[in-house]
C-alpha cells in the first residue's frame, strides 16, 4: 500500500463498470497501458459531458492521464488487460473523487449508462 509508484494489472470482463472518478486527494497522474482487448476511455468535464474519448488496444496503445481530469474506462473486447501505474501510497479513504453525475458501482442504473457510454465510442472521433 505504501509503494510509490503503485504498478498493477486490471483485469476486466466486458460488462465491467469502474464510476467515473478523479485524483484529487493528493493530485495524482494516472497511465494505462492495454496488454491484450480493447478498452474504451472516456474523460468528462465537470458536468459530466465527455470531452475526451478513445479506444486503447488499438492505436493509442496506452494513455497518461493529469492529476484531477474525469476519467472511466469500458471493456469493448470480450475481455481486457491492462497495466495501469499511479503515485502511492494507496489510501481508501481519499484514492477516488466519486463523479456525482455518475451512477456508482451496484446501482441498478449503472449498466444502462454503461452502454450509453460505449455507444459514444462510435459516434465520437476517436
Amino acid at each position: 500500500m505504501e509503494d510509490n509508484p503503485h504498478r498493477f494489472l486490471n483485469v476486466m470482463a466486458k460488462g465491467t463498470y469502474v464510476t467515473p472518478h478523479r485524483h484529487l486527494d493528493p493530485p495524482k497522474s494516472e497511465a494505462f497501458l492495454v496488454l491484450s482487448g480493447e478498452m474504451a476511455f472516456f474523460a468528462f468535464d465537470d458536468r459530466g459531458q465527455i470531452t475526451e474519448t478513445h479506444v486503447l488496444g488499438r492505436d493509442p496503445m496506452g494513455i497518461d492521464i493529469q492529476p484531477g481530469v474525469w476519467h472511466t474506462l469500458a471493456v469493448i473486447s470480450e475481455y481486457a488487460v491492462c497495466y495501469e501505474v499511479k503515485p502511492g501510497p494507496y489510501s481508501v479513504a481519499n484514492d477516488k473523487d466519486f463523479a456525482p453525475w455518475a451512477p456508482r458501482e451496484g446501482d441498478p442504473s449503472a449498466a444502462e449508462y454503461l452502454d450509453w457510454l460505449i455507444e459514444q465510442v462510435g459516434k465520437a472521433a476517436v
